[in-house]
């Protein structure tokens, strides 16, 4: 074949390599990694979870360059270019780098049906193992056991709050998730637990193995005020902190695994009361309840299923008083639609549906139709509410704004392409004048 020249035909190449977009096996990537002799020669953090993966990469990343460590950082899915997957040193990778892994991947690849999503791990994979960073940090896409992520054996894994999602790839019930999920430890090495009441299925297996288990509540704790907080692990204590710059109530628990992992490894990376206080404090991700200042407010989540989006509504519950809350939703068919919008309905006023640019997502006519079937209960009481359908999430927002009086709030939430939809190429003027 005629290699491509570009990403963008990289990445059409492996959407036509392989008939299923979601095929869990370790087997082909694992053969892959080793004719590519894949590995690393420093700590590696694996981050494994059903929600709260992305804010604990990104801690982990901020606390390690504050503390003056050349980091690597792979996450998915992106939410504007393919290149925001890989972090190297806070930055995109540049495309054109990406191009030889690619080639490489290609050539050892020899007539394996790779995924899209295996095939762009390994390329991703094979150029931070090039670059000679001090530490990787690498998410999860879906599960943890079957993973291509799992590939890499993690020096310290890290396990965020486990809820239903994915259920038709990993089971029916937190047990079965947590099974799954579990996959990404390794014996005698350290395996943080984030989720306050862990499913039994991660604690046995961790015990099973031999892993150095460290469970929040009992290896780790915080506390706090309304003016700051303070952790606790099994050596170290880090008190007077000020909160995660990244907004939202479970923040907190993320960053409790943040230092739970980083004591595991500080033998191997040190780190400095001084890099987990400007690290925390200077984090940033887009699209986790990030609130964009100005008239009206804007507030921007990739919350996609029933828990993220419970924690979705009380952080909107605390932002205090808006006179009418309007929001736009984008949402994958497979998720529990009804509970998310059961969970924000007392919250909106106006709903803003949008279709997706993939087959996998609910139509704004089908998110119209469960709109009208929830209760009405609006936040100014059961009064009509206003439900549109647009062709694309820019196209609701814009509604929104138009709709919007300038003491309200606009909410943009339900999947990673809703949130993408309308950071492309810029928000709205209207919205983008309050960034400064």
């Amino acid at each position: 074949m005629t290699l491509p020249a570009s990403l963008s035909g990289w990445l059409a190449h492996c959407e036509r390599l392989h008939p299923a977009t979601i095929d869990l096996t370790l087997v082909r990537v694992e053969r892959v990694r080793d004719r590519l002799g894949l590995g690393f020669n420093c700590p590696v953090f694996t981050v494994a979870g059903t929600n709260g993966k992305g804010s604990t990469c990104a801690m982990l990343e901020s606390i390690l360059r504050q503390a003056g460590y050349r980091t690597g950082v792979y996450t998915s899915p992106h939410l504007v270019r393919f290149e925001e997957r890989c972090r190297i040193d806070g930055e995109a990778v540049d495309a054109a780098a990406l191009l030889p892994h690619f080639e490489a991947v290609e050539a050892a690849r020899q007539g394996e049906t790779l995924t899209y999503f295996e095939f762009t791990t390994l390329a991703i994979l094979r150029l931070m193992a090039s670059l000679g960073l001090d530490a990787v940090v690498l998410e999860v896409g879906l599960g943890g056991r079957l993973d291509a992520v799992n590939a890499i054996d993690a020096d310290c894994a890290v396990i965020t709050c486990i809820d239903l999602d994915h259920m038709e790839f990993l089971g029916p019930d937190r047990e079965s998730i947590g099974r799954e999920k579990a996959g990404i430890l390794r014996s005698g090495r350290p395996a943080v637990l984030g989720d306050p009441v862990p499913p039994q299925s991660v604690l046995d297996h961790a015990r099973a193995i031999g892993a150095d288990l460290r469970c929040f509540g009992a290896d780790f704790n915080y506390r706090g005020d309304r003016q700051q907080w303070a952790w606790a692990g099994r050596t170290r204590r880090h008190n007077a902190l000020a909160y995660p710059a990244l907004r939202g109530a479970n923040q907190l628990i993320n960053a409790s695994g943040v230092l739970a992992a980083l004591e595991a490894l500080h033998h191997r990376l040190p780190v400095s009361a001084q890099a987990v206080r400007s690290g925390l404090a200077m984090v940033e991700l887009p699209g986790r309840f990030q609130i964009v200042p100005g008239e009206p407010t804007l507030v921007l989540d990739v919350a996609h299923n029933p828990h993220a989006v419970a924690t979705l509504a009380e952080n909107l519950d605390q932002m205090g008083f808006y006179p009418r809350t309007h929001m736009v939703l984008g949402a994958m068919k497979d998720k529990d639609i009804g509970s998310m919008l059961a969970r924000l309905m007392p919250l909106a006023d106006a709903w803003y549906c949008a279709d997706l640019p993939t087959p996998r997502a609910a139509t704004a006519v089908e998110l119209e139709a469960l709109c009208r079937e929830s209760p009405p209960a609006g936040a100014g009481g059961s009064h009509e509410r206003l439900i549109q359908c647009h062709p694309n999430p820019r196209s609701a927002l814009l509604a929104a704004l138009d709709a919007a009086d300038p003491a309200d709030r606009i909410v943009v939430f339900g999947s990673f392409y809703t949130v993408g939809g309308v950071l492309e190429g810029g928000l709205p003027r209207r919205a983008a004048k309050h960034l400064g």
